[in-house]
């Protein structure tokens, strides 16, 4: 049993279990049906517990999620988190029903832009405090706070999340609410890496929630996560972890049976190397399938898009396919290539430039003429 020394930090209690250094790291994931079809969603929550979550998160994006979410509460004994997404005043009316919210500060622009930033996170604060909820800051790469980004190179990724996570820390620290744990996530393993160990040694007494975020399908996504969370955890680095997977709705649970192997594994003294094909070639990136993808074909789409560019694998190209408006505008950008799925459509995306809107039937044969192009150049 190989003996790691746990940073230092603080309990924070969700419900009724607690994350921090004197307990044991937490494996959680997160629902794919959509909030408001009540049934499928108590479904997919009994897939994941029945796995072994410790958490299981749901997006709330609207009123009827959270009068959906207020009956689905009452079918499980698992703590629940909420994700707020952009309305942040959302949380008044989610927080008298779960255990756990999560808010992005990069989102906090969105609504409401007049109002400080901490008179917004101030709201957030006092409704989790008056309903006994943990928080969680979730900086994430494709949605940092625009303020911090402008204050350093465009090639410091790292720097704008570091820089808003502690900031938001402070924040809450000076309102008075400490039962809450941070995240900072990243598509690229080393980037989570030093994202996470250099917050970790601003502020040690911080909970961190680990992820690579968009770390897309097994096997590559299973290899990405792994490093990172070899990397952190014998570094004494996380608390409560996330494996972000696409994958089919029904197989959810598979992010909680990857997490708890990787964590028996870095126990147990097991790790695995690194493949170089890491480093360089093909790189496709998905975000995991949640209840914010707005069709589920784009599960589907995303293994098509590895099957059609297959033949480029040798060419250090980069595809982002993202399944929703929040994550899709702004985390194509960094890639060659990005695929940001709408309802009925795909946003085809070069860079930051937009090339077209295509049917989900046509995208493929565009992607690959693209991806021709840029192997040809």
């Amino acid at each position: 049993m190989t003996q790691i020394q746990r940073n230092p930090t603080r309990s924070v209690r969700i419900g009724q279990m607690q994350i921090g250094a004197q307990h044991p790291i937490a494996v959680q994931s997160m629902a794919a049906t959509r909030t408001q079809d009540i049934q499928a969603t108590l479904r997919q929550i009994k897939v994941i517990g029945e796995a072994g979550a410790d958490i299981i998160r749901i997006a709330v994006d609207s009123r009827k999620d959270v009068e959906a979410l207020g009956e689905i509460a009452g079918h499980t004994d698992i703590p629940l988190s909420v994700d707020l997404q952009e309305n942040y005043r959302l949380v008044q009316h989610v927080a008298p029903h779960v255990q756990k919210v999560r808010y992005n500060p990069g989102h906090l622009y969105h609504h409401e832009k007049k109002k400080s930033i901490r008179d917004k996170v101030s709201f957030i604060a006092e409704e989790a405090e008056k309903n006994n909820c943990a928080l969680r800051v979730g900086v994430n790469c494709g949605s940092v706070d625009p303020d911090k980004v402008g204050l350093f190179p465009a090639e410091d990724s790292i720097s704008p999340m570091l820089v808003s996570a502690l900031e938001h820390c402070q924040l809450l620290d000076d309102l008075g609410f400490t039962n809450y744990c941070v995240s900072l996530k990243d598509s690229d393993p080393d980037n989570v890496i030093e994202a996470n160990r250099r917050f970790a040694s601003e502020r040690p007494d911080v909970p961190l929630h680990l992820g690579v975020t968009e770390a897309g399908m097994p096997p590559e996504g299973i290899i990405k996560t792994r490093i990172a969370f070899e990397q952190l955890i014998t570094a004494g680095i996380g608390d409560t972890l996330r494996v972000s997977l696409t994958l089919p709705f029904d197989d959810k649970g598979e992010e909680i049976r990857v997490g708890r192997q990787i964590l028996d594994d870095i126990y147990s003294g097991r790790f695995r190397s690194v493949p170089k094909l890491l480093d360089a070639g093909l790189n496709i990136i998905s975000c995991p399938s949640c209840s914010r993808v707005e069709n589920e074909a784009f599960i589907e789409l995303a293994h098509k898009v590895r099957e059609v560019t297959e033949y480029a694998k040798s060419h250090a190209i980069t595809i982002a396919v993202m399944g929703c408006r929040v994550n899709g505008p702004g985390e194509t950008d960094d890639a060659d290539l990005g695929l940001w799925c709408a309802p009925n459509f795909v946003n085809l995306k070069r860079g930051p430039e937009t090339i077209g809107q295509f049917g989900y039937d046509e995208v493929l044969n565009i992607l690959r003429q693209e991806v021709d192009r840029i192997i040809a150049a």
